[in-house]
């Protein structure tokens, strides 16, 4: 019988367990419908506004507030890496990790490499191999754009000021609630358009009221953008990778409580034939 209580502990223990995972599911599926809307209809006006500046790089110089576009031999890179702040996400976190692993083993392994983490898990691991020059945990507790904007002209200023030649942005892309696809996007120097000129820009756009002042309201205001879109789909992926991880952690606890039950049952009745079994043969002592 003691083999049976602690069966049924375990029982209750995954019935417990179960209730957890189902209500963290059901939280992380509405918060994720809010997240994938915003995304999604962020996209197409981030995907525009990034053509337009990559097109009106084309036609800048250094002297035409040129400086985000401007290439630089490469000494020191500063990795923004969006992470999560909490666990129980399955792979969200750790695909990540690896990927700045991977994108510093191969393509900066003779620079110097600092991280800006976002999120704390990925800077908490990340930390104990790299320089991790700062962190922004608290963005997601209210994450709107004006917020991200102060660090995406903190990072302009990084690079405007030479503390770094290159700034890359490190997140998942969030594609569906099953699949998140960890994306390495350059956000400085500004990338130019592959195998355009500036010629063809030209004539393509009229630029009103001046180029300059274009320069100097558009860039900025794609910059930020682009760190939005990246931030907002790291969010969104987020809690799609946490909605599929408990609904997976809910069905295999489904499946251990069915098989403990099933055991549960077994025992049960193998006590129960025992004890017939045992007062029949106490019966047939007595008759005899």
């Amino acid at each position: 019988m003691a083999n049976l209580k602690e069966i049924r502990n375990r029982i209750t223990s995954i019935k417990s367990t179960m209730q957890i995972t189902s209500a963290m599911k059901m939280v992380s599926a509405a918060k994720l419908k809010k997240a994938q809307d915003a995304i999604t209809a962020m996209r197409p006006y981030s995907s525009k506004l990034t053509e337009l500046l990559q097109n009106l790089s084309a036609t800048l110089d250094s002297e035409v507030g040129g400086v985000y576009s401007t290439e630089r031999e490469v000494s020191k890179v500063l990795l923004v890496v969006v992470t999560s702040n909490r666990g129980l996400c399955g792979g969200f976190n750790s695909s990540i990790i690896k990927e700045v692993i991977k994108t510093v083993n191969a393509k900066y392994s003779n620079a110097q490499v600092a991280l800006f983490g976002i999120g704390k898990k990925g800077a908490d691991v990340l930390s104990k191999q790299y320089n991790v020059s700062d962190t922004r945990n608290d963005i997601f507790d209210d994450l709107t754009f004006d917020n991200v904007a102060l660090i995406a002209e903190k990072l302009m200023g990084l690079y405007a000021d030479g503390t770094y030649d290159k700034i890359e942005l490190v997140y998942n892309q969030f594609k569906n609630a099953a699949t998140q696809i960890p994306q390495v996007e350059q956000f400085l120097p500004i990338k130019p358009i592959e195998g355009g000129n500036a010629d063809a820009v030209n004539s393509d756009y009229i630029f009103e009221p001046s180029k300059l002042e274009i320069v100097e309201a558009l860039i900025p205001k794609s910059l930020k953008t682009q760190l939005y879109k990246g931030i907002r789909d790291s969010f969104a992926s987020e809690h799609g990778a946490r909605m599929t991880a408990m609904h997976k952690a809910t069905d295999n606890a489904t499946e251990l409580r069915d098989s403990l039950l099933l055991t549960y049952n077994k025992a049960r009745q193998a006590a129960i034939t025992n004890e017939i079994l045992e007062i029949v043969g106490g019966a047939e002592a007595l008759n005899n």
